[in-house]
């Protein structure tokens, strides 16, 4: 079967484009009791920002802090339930911030409709209706959060996204302006999050033409944030990561992630480690699955002077080690694109534990 998907209904891009979101929202708002829910990243918090969110008399403004973790089943429920508690079912959802608000805003927008905790949805179609009308606007560039079909949450026993075509949003509001305060580290971070999502998409069995197209011109976008001549963050880098970005998460959507992503998986479980922090980490030690891209990515890591912790393993117990290789060998769609159908016979758990002991 092939993959029959979704996609982003509606898609304003451009410097300056946040400007309409309030226009864009007002179509929804049918009735004079219709209100809002805006979901921000914490980060914005006093900033400029704070004050150019449309946000109407009736509506709820929710400041979300999202560091140091990824989003927890526990978190999208509790907002759920001050929402419905508070004032009932909103005409829409909005995420402004980077790819874990934006999967809050997903997730919590299907869950306003769907009964019981999140973590009964952690999976491929499980979700029972659609979710509310939600929106996301990103303000960091590289998860493809913004077009994904998943919206990944960490629960109380895995990782893992709640997956299917109503997590999409209906729209998006792309402008590359929101990107500018970013700080650098974080900008290297996030941005590699796109060039190895299509790495993986296009090094792997499920790869087509249609992964390629966009994976392709996202390597080269990133090529040009990262080694070219005006690399680095500035208005012209910061328009090319966004559409890289874009780019990235349609190419993985109809292809797939593979080894990186399946150990970050384990490694953000565990610790929880953010997830493009955790891909750096883990990327530049697999050159056994990726040589030119993990060569390729070393030259940025350079260029831009980033950090990357080293010998982090050695404060790792046993148990720890062991949970992560459970959660990394369970994500079986992952090693079969990376690996084959038949990845069981040829990656074993010493390997997968070897390379989390390369950290």
């Amino acid at each position: 079967m092939y993959k029959n998907i979704r996609a982003v209904a509606k898609t304003v891009y451009g410097a300056g484009s946040f400007n309409q979101l309030d226009e864009i929202l007002a179509e929804k708002r049918r009735q004079p009791s219709d209100f809002m829910v805006f979901i921000v990243d914490n980060y914005f918090k006093g900033k400029e920002l704070e004050n150019r969110v449309p946000a109407h008399a009736q509506d709820m403004v929710f400041f979300v802090d999202v560091d140091p973790h990824e989003p927890t089943t526990h978190q999208v429920d509790a907002l759920r339930d001050e929402i419905l508690q508070t004032k009932g079912l909103p005409a829409g959802v909005v995420g402004i911030g980077g790819g874990s608000i934006m999967d809050i805003a997903k997730a919590v927008a299907l869950m306003l409709t769907n009964e019981g905790s999140s973590q009964l949805y952690q999976g491929l179609n499980l979700i029972k209706k659609p979710g509310v009308y939600h929106v996301g606007v990103p303000t960091i560039s590289g998860t493809g959060a913004e077009v994904s079909t998943t919206a990944v949450l960490t629960g109380p026993e895995k990782k893992l996204g709640l997956k299917c075509e109503w997590t999409v949003f209906d729209q998006i509001v792309l402008d590359p302006t929101l990107t500018a305060t970013v700080p650098r580290n974080q900008w290297f971070y996030t941005g590699m999050d796109t060039y190895i999502h299509c790495v993986e998409s296009m090094t792997g069995h499920l790869k087509n033409a249609y992964s390629e197209a966009y994976g392709y011109k996202a390597l080269d976008l990133c090529r040009e944030v990262y080694l070219g001549p005006n690399s680095g963050q500035n208005p012209e880098t910061d328009e090319k990561l966004m559409v890289a970005s874009l780019f990235g998460g349609l190419s993985l959507t109809y292809s797939e992630v593979g080894v990186c992503h399946a150990l970050s998986y384990g490694l953000s479980y565990v610790f929880g480690t953010r997830h493009c922090y955790a891909n750096c980490i883990i990327f530049n030690q697999l050159e056994d699955f990726y040589p030119d891209g993990v060569r390729e990515f070393k030259e940025m890591v350079a260029k831009h002077d980033i950090y990357l912790p080293q010998n982090l393993a050695k404060d790792w117990t046993n148990e720890q080690i062991e949970k992560m290789v459970d959660v990394t060998l369970a994500l079986h769609h992952m090693w079969n694109h990376a690996v084959g159908p038949d990845w069981k016979e040829k990656i074993s758990r010493s390997q997968v534990r070897e390379l989390f002991e390369r950290m």
